[in-house]
């Protein structure tokens, strides 16, 4: 005959009862952290194929007998300023020339100079030449390198073809294709792309930056970025925050799926673990 105080006991010595907790919360540390590794090799991977080791030199409009376009310019600009506090409504034209012109020329736009530049605009949309930073394959650092883990830069050398819009204060791109000359970029890294926050930087500037807030519209018309202040008209997010964080979600979605397949599979060896231990008391 079995009394409880051996049942208790027996469970007590059973080590599969103390420990089964602690083994599968490991188990399941270890598949989440392994999973994580896999993916971001596999991510830097793919960015491999289509990006470079070095920048590709971006055209910098040179201001060589350019003072007359650059008080054209700077007239505009200061303009367009001055009217958005007005009644009327206030509208600021920007071709290619001009675009690139005041990034040449303007302390505000030198972190764009050699990276970013307005090719043309026709239909609706602009298409940018770019040579942007990404960080490479995570390596562990050499002696004399600050920290443990370093990455080795990439560049992604290609052409834009990406629609402005309105986030909040600021204008962003949104990026239709990204072209790289003898390679395909991935859909999936263009929608996690974009939009692309170029003038995220911008929004603590003191003049660029309440400029910005003003805005009521961003669009292209007849071969010009138009930027639009109407009064008494609430400006419309043209991306929403839905879309911002739509590659977030995915990512985490697919890390919630795994984990719960993993949970599951450890559930079970747990529940029949148990069921054993109940058998043998």
């Amino acid at each position: 005959m079995i009394r409880p105080t051996d049942t208790a006991d027996n469970s007590a010595r059973s080590p599969f009862a103390g420990c089964a907790i602690l083994v599968a919360a490991l188990l399941v540390m270890v598949f989440l952290i392994g999973f994580s590794i896999i993916t971001l090799f596999r991510q830097f991977n793919e960015i491999a194929k289509f990006t470079g080791e070095k920048p590709a030199p971006v055209e910098i409009t040179s201001l060589d007998d350019k003072e007359a376009d650059l008080n054209k310019l700077a007239i505009k600009l200061e303009e367009f300023r001055l009217a958005l506090d007005g009644k009327k409504e206030s509208v600021l034209a920007l071709t290619p020339e001009e675009i690139n012109l005041a990034i040449a020329s303007y302390d505000s736009f030198k972190e764009l100079r050699g990276t970013f530049r307005v090719s043309k605009i026709e239909d609706d949309a602009l298409e940018i030449a770019i040579s942007f930073p990404l960080n490479g394959k995570p390596r562990l650092t050499r002696e004399g390198e600050s920290g443990w883990i370093a990455s080795d830069p990439r560049y992604l050398n290609a052409v834009l073809t990406a629609r402005p819009g309105l986030l909040k204060r600021e204008v962003v791109l949104r990026l239709d294709a990204i072209h790289v000359p003898g390679s395909t970029v991935p859909r999936e890294f263009t929608e996690q792309m974009s939009p692309y926050r170029i003038t995220e930087r911008y929004l603590n500037d003191p003049v660029i930056g309440p400029a910005m807030a003003k805005l009521t519209r961003v669009s292209v018309t007849d071969g010009a970025l138009v930027l639009t202040r109407t009064p008494g008209e609430s400006p419309a997010d043209l991306i929403t925050d839905t879309q911002v964080d739509s590659a977030s979600r995915r990512l985490f979605l697919f890390f919630g799926i795994g984990a719960s397949i993993f949970l599951l599979f450890t559930g079970i060896i747990v529940f029949i673990g148990l069921r054993a231990k109940n058998k043998r008391a």
